[in-house]
C-alpha cells in the first residue's frame, strides 16, 4: 500500500513539474494536444503536418496543424512509425 501511494505521489509531482514547464513555452499561439483515441477532428483544411527526421525505422512523434470546421486553428501530436520504416523489406 506504501508503495502505491509513494508512486501515485511521484506520478503527481512529475505532473506538476511538466505543467509547469509547458506554461512557461508562450512562444506557440496554439497549443499542441495530445491526440487520444476517439477523439473527434473535424478537420476541414490541412495547414502542415510536422515530424522528427530520422533514419532509424522506429515510432515518433509528429504533429498535425489544421483548420476545423468552426475554423479554430487545432494543433495535435500522435504517435506513428517513421517514414524509413517505408523503405525497410
Amino acid at each position: 500500500m506504501k508503495l502505491r501511494t509513494f508512486m501515485l505521489g511521484g506520478t503527481l509531482a512529475l505532473a506538476a513539474v511538466s505543467g509547469l514547464a509547458q506554461a512557461d513555452d508562450q512562444t506557440n499561439a496554439v497549443k499542441t494536444v495530445p491526440y487520444q483515441y476517439g477523439m473527434p477532428m473535424d478537420i476541414a483544411k490541412v495547414l502542415a503536418m510536422n515530424e522528427t527526421p530520422t533514419n532509424d525505422c522506429k515510432v515518433i512523434k509528429a504533429d498535425i496543424k489544421f483548420l476545423d470546421k468552426a475554423g479554430k486553428v487545432e494543433d495535435v501530436s500522435y504517435r506513428k512509425m517513421s517514414e524509413a520504416c517505408d523503405f525497410q523489406n
